[in-house]
């Protein structure tokens, strides 16, 4: 078994993009499913999705380099203004989160001087496939791809293994192994911001609710780690909250919105909602509204992701608690492809550090600019 050299440089580069980086995760954590997430101590304020992070002790892990990954492949510089990397964005940039995760690539890469071309796939995974495709035919030597799930991209990734085109996975995982069929994934602890959503959700309630979950688009880790961690914390902690429903609404607002509607005409009793992402949370809030109940008083909503508009809600008592999924991936992907191109190598998970907004800090991240 090769032995990877110590990576430890990538924490350099986080910038204002507010991550902290580990070989597994922030905070010790002893297996991925049950990593505990961001703190929910007072703290974690808002501005900690502004700071730069020192590395934990984990991050002294071993790393993944050109040298290693798949056998070896050709040793780049991207900065050289010739070498072609490629970003393949998941969802619309309708989408918040996605609009400040592309700007957020894109400004780094103008930065840096690297030669960049981006494609869309607008929650197509066919698409998405036929599109990293399309780069590598472009001339892409090297991707980062924000995956539309876990298991579709097979194809894609087939294929840039078979030219040695390394592949950067952020936000959202893929199946395969580090170094081998990616170089690694960068983004949240989904399982630990679930986690604080149902510590979050018993506070607002009393420990005492009939919940509905909003989950998220099937077949990713995103949406199997939010539900599971959120049912894992209340079945450990809070006996008298009750989950009476459960369904996907896609991460759009449009269908979560509609599923609400549904849940709440087909359960009289919900006076509480988790939502695996904002968009769900904001369409909830209208469902809600017009089933003539009042959100944030009648039925309780925490959500994940933290776009402004969510925020905004928080702030004026309309949704519970937020726990922000921080989108600023740009210094510390492009530093990380720098990082495997050079002698240090990049871990294997590069879990990051989310804000987390309540009443007590809502409005003063609003008033500061923190929130995306």
């Amino acid at each position: 078994m090769t032995t990877r050299p110590p990576a430890r440089s990538v924490a350099a580069a986080v910038l204002a993009a507010g991550l902290c980086l580990a070989a597994s995760a922030c905070t010790n954590s002893g297996n991925d499913d049950k990593a505990s997430g961001p703190s929910s101590s007072a703290a974690d304020n808002t501005a900690a999705s502004q700071q730069v992070v020192t590395p934990t002790d984990s991050a002294a892990g071993a790393g993944c380099t050109s040298q290693q990954y798949g056998g070896g492949v050709p040793k780049l510089d991207i900065t050289d203004g010739s070498t072609v990397v490629g970003f393949s964005q998941s969802e619309s940039t309708s989408n918040p989160f996605r609009a400040t995760e592309t700007k957020s690539i894109e400004n780094e890469a103008k930065r840096l001087g690297v030669k960049l071309i981006e494609r869309n796939a607008n929650a197509d995974v066919n698409t998405q496939n036929s599109q990293i495709e399309d780069m590598i035919a472009q001339g892409a030597k090297v991707l980062i791809v924000a995956p539309e799930n876990s298991d579709g991209l097979g194809p894609a990734l087939a294929q840039a293994k078979a030219k040695k085109i390394p592949v950067l996975t952020i936000d959202r995982t893929v199946t395969g192994a580090a170094c081998t069929d990616f170089i690694a994934f960068i983004g949240s602890n989904f399982y630990g911001q679930a986690q604080i959503a149902a510590d979050d959700l018993a506070q607002a309630t009393g420990g005492k609710a009939h919940v509905a979950i909003l989950t998220g688009t099937p077949g990713n880790n995103v949406t199997t780690d939010r539900t599971k961690g959120f049912q894992d914390q209340v079945k450990a902690k809070y006996p008298n909250i009750q989950v009476v429903a459960s369904q996907t609404g896609n991460f759009a607002q449009t269908d979560g919105q509609k599923v609400m509607e549904q849940l709440l005409q087909a359960h009289s009793d919900i006076n509480a909602v988790y939502a695996e992402n904002d968009e769900m949370a904001l369409g909830a809030v209208q469902a809600i509204r017009a089933a003539g109940k009042t959100p944030g008083k009648d039925v309780k909503i925490v959500s994940i992701d933290g776009i402004q508009q969510a925020v905004q809600d928080v702030a004026a008592g309309q949704l519970a608690a937020d726990i922000e999924t921080n989108p600023r991936f740009g210094p510390l992907a492009f530093q990380s492809l720098q990082d495997f191109y050079g002698t240090k190598g990049v871990p294997d998970k590069v879990i990051i550090k989310d804000g987390h907004f309540t009443s007590a800090n809502a409005k003063q991240a609003l008033d500061q600019g923190l929130v995306y």
